[in-house]
């Protein structure tokens, strides 16, 4: 048992370190030189800063204080302290290790296209360890874990687009909208596509009239479980067989080659499945709050 906790701890550290040096490239390699408007508490502070004068350090603390709060009202403890441990992390990243690599400075549009790309993977992998990286990640973790059917994705672009649409308005930069708009659309399309594939899979569907052999054959080549299901056919009322499989990508190939085996003349339907969820197959949580982890022990 303690062997497994510290192996966990040890890949909560790895991703969250690989997820950091990724956004720290999209911010500091490819966002900062073009000059693409802030999001998060960092791009509230620096609206308020133009407007003000008050340090952007100094706002930036302000904001997070109410938020922390609540974060650690509404998410525990545990995601708390990830959180600051991955804050030390993500700002070891910006600040030391990308000044060092070098600067892209060419185009805008692949400068956004790229801060979008590589920061989205980099959230998705520390969003996957059920940590975050502070400031407005404590809002859009809490709001997912009071809102559990909203994706990730769509509560970071609305709430990256408000900041970006206000620094805009305010400041009268359109083009800053624009390519905000760019980013965060690319980004949350990222973090939804990184973090909820990772429960996708397949879902064959076998029309046969050998219906325990193919769930045979299944078991032998791929080791997953099978449901038949037992139909007619709708021109001649045969009584036919409908074998349900729910696979990864890779077992979907094998599954097909062992029914054609079987019987060459099934019909198969092969379809997308946006989660699978059962015994067998890897299911990623985030963001729940101490009593939704409480209902699942």
């Amino acid at each position: 048992m303690q062997k497994e906790k510290w192996k966990k701890v040890v890949m909560d550290i790895l991703a969250e370190m690989l997820g950091s040096m990724l956004i720290a490239l999209g911010i500091y390699n490819f966002a900062l030189e073009a000059g693409f408007p802030m999001s998060g508490f960092s791009g509230l502070a620096m609206i308020i800063y133009r407007l003000t004068g008050l340090p952007i350090g100094v706002t930036t603390i302000l904001l997070n204080i109410p938020v922390t709060l609540l974060c650690f009202r509404v998410l525990g403890k545990g995601f708390f302290f990830r959180s600051l441990r991955c804050m030390v992390i993500s700002s070891i990243c910006v600040d030391v290790i990308a000044p060092l690599l070098p600067v892209y400075q060419g185009d805008r549009m692949l400068s956004a296209l790229c801060t979008g790309v590589l920061s989205g993977i980099g959230y998705a992998m520390i969003y996957m360890r059920n940590s975050s990286t502070g400031g407005a990640d404590f809002v859009i973790m809490s709001l997912k874990a009071v809102k559990p059917h909203l994706s990730l994705g769509k509560i970071m672009f609305a709430l990256d687009f408000l900041i970006v649409l206000l620094g805009g308005v305010i400041f009268q930069d359109v083009d800053g909208i624009i390519y905000g708009i760019i980013i965060n659309s690319l980004l949350s399309l990222v973090v939804d596509k990184t973090m909820y594939g990772i429960n996708s899979g397949k879902l064959a569907l076998i029309v046969t009239e050998r219906g325990k052999e193919v769930t045979e054959i299944i078991d032998e080549r791929t080791g997953r479980g099978t449901t038949i299901l037992h139909a007619s056919g709708g021109y001649r009322q045969e009584d036919k067989q409908v074998v349900m499989c729910a696979c990864n990508n890779k077992e979907m190939y094998l599954v097909e080659q062992a029914v054609k085996e079987i019987d060459d003349k099934s019909f198969m339907i092969m379809l997308e499945s946006n989660e699978v969820l059962g015994e067998g197959f890897h299911v990623t949580r985030v963001a729940q709050t101490d009593e939704q982890k409480n209902r699942q022990l």
